[in-house]
């Protein structure tokens, strides 16, 4: 199968631009042709806020671009990972004029919220879901903290929900978990277009022994990931159990402060993706206390195939990747005394907690692993080459 991949990469690197490239060398390595057509959103870095504006909405560039590629090329599929900000849904009519079928992964919400995170001063905010112009990110200057640039996003969604790009020119959509697909569909997206595939793991960690008789944090120190509710709780929990916070950012001053105020609490700064893992074959429990909706964090499929059981926040994808008292632990978000409480329930079921690592283990086995992930990308890839 001849495969082009699209790609628009955001100023920093993150879990999308990750996915992206494992994703192609997973397809390149069981054979296929993968054509690669990338941007960048670096490129629209001191160029008129117009002009942006407008190529947000339809980039007559890549439009172009993208179509003198298909014509030469004749790839069988467009699968597309992000088209924002640079190369716009123009993507989308540049394959449906050269009658190739296009698939479009959604990492993040940004199809149906301006700001793509449902994340708005410190809680779940769905104020622009399906609304066909989504006018409450222009008030609250969603975007990038701009009135300015959260208009530029509305009037490329609404623009587009008014053309029905969303429904006719994409023949299928790839959520992440069930969740996703969920809110999608309350959105205004078509059902029967949106398939479910998970993240994945490129390779085997291998399972740790969860010796080291502590609770481990990984990732942004950021308001969303719930560091407040974290510290909060440990403050309770003191000495009965420790914590380690792996990762930097915006808050982590008060982690910094939290560390040194007590000893159950070991910031570990920001750590190489080696020793990450190793720390989370070593952990007793991975602690996830988001605030927002999360999209699908790779950690847990990382922690799941150490056979690193979770205790995360019920609330949005969290609550279908983790299963409650089976690979882990739901607590109610916000609520240090809830994670206050699931803790303590792990420490005094050490039983019901072994049997948790299993099932975690089990879980990556069943559902993380290249070659699961591989079956259900040729599975959705076939849904439209051939459709039924």
């Amino acid at each position: 199968m001849k495969i082009l991949l699209v790609h628009n990469s955001y100023q920093l690197p993150g879990g999308e631009d990750q996915v992206f490239a494992q994703e192609t060398e997973l397809l390149r390595g069981r054979g296929h042709q993968v054509l690669v057509y990338r941007a960048s959103n670096d490129q629209a870095k001191g160029q008129n806020p117009l002009v942006t504006a407008a190529n947000t909405i339809w980039n007559q560039r890549a439009h172009r671009e993208l179509r003198r590629l298909m014509q030469r090329e004749k790839p069988d599929i467009v699968h597309v990972h992000n088209t924002f900000q640079v190369i716009s849904p123009a993507v989308y009519y540049a394959a449906k004029e050269e009658g190739i079928p296009v698939v479009q992964t959604l990492h993040n919400y940004r199809l149906l919220c301006p700001a793509s995170t449902f994340f708005r001063d410190g809680n779940v905010c769905e104020d622009c879901l399906g609304k066909p112009i989504p006018w409450p990110s222009i008030v609250h200057g969603c975007y990038r903290g701009s009135r300015l640039a959260s208009a530029a996003v509305t009037a490329m969604l609404a623009t587009h929900n008014y053309k029905q790009t969303w429904n006719q020119t994409v023949s299928a959509y790839i959520a992440l978990t069930d969740f996703a697909r969920n809110k999608f569909i309350e959105g205004g997206f078509p059902a029967e277009k949106i398939f479910v595939k998970p993240n994945y793991l490129q390779t085997d960690p291998g399972p740790g022994d969860g010796k080291g008789n502590y609770a481990l944090f990984v990732g942004r120190l950021t308001p969303e990931k719930g560091i407040s509710t974290l510290l909060q709780a440990w403050r309770q929990i003191g000495s009965d159990f420790p914590l380690q916070i792996a990762g930097d950012g915006p808050l982590a001053s008060e982690v910094e402060k939290a560390g040194k105020e007590m000893e159950s609490v070991t910031w570990l700064k920001w750590l190489p993706r080696p020793e990450i893992l190793q720390r989370m074959k070593d952990a007793s429990v991975l602690i996830l206390p988001s605030t927002w909706y999360e999209g699908f964090p790779m950690i847990i499929a990382e922690a799941f195939a150490v056979g690193l059981p979770v205790i995360a926040s019920n609330l949005g994808s969290m609550s279908s990747i983790v299963d409650h008292q089976r690979t882990g632990l739901h607590f109610e978000p916000g609520r240090a005394a809830a994670l206050v409480e699931a803790v303590r329930w792990w420490s005094a079921h050490p039983s019901e907690a072994a049997f948790m690592r299993t099932e975690a283990r089990l879980e990556y086995e069943t559902k993380y692993t290249a070659e699961e992930n591989y079956a259900q990308m040729m599975n959705i890839y076939d849904s439209v080459l051939v459709p039924a």
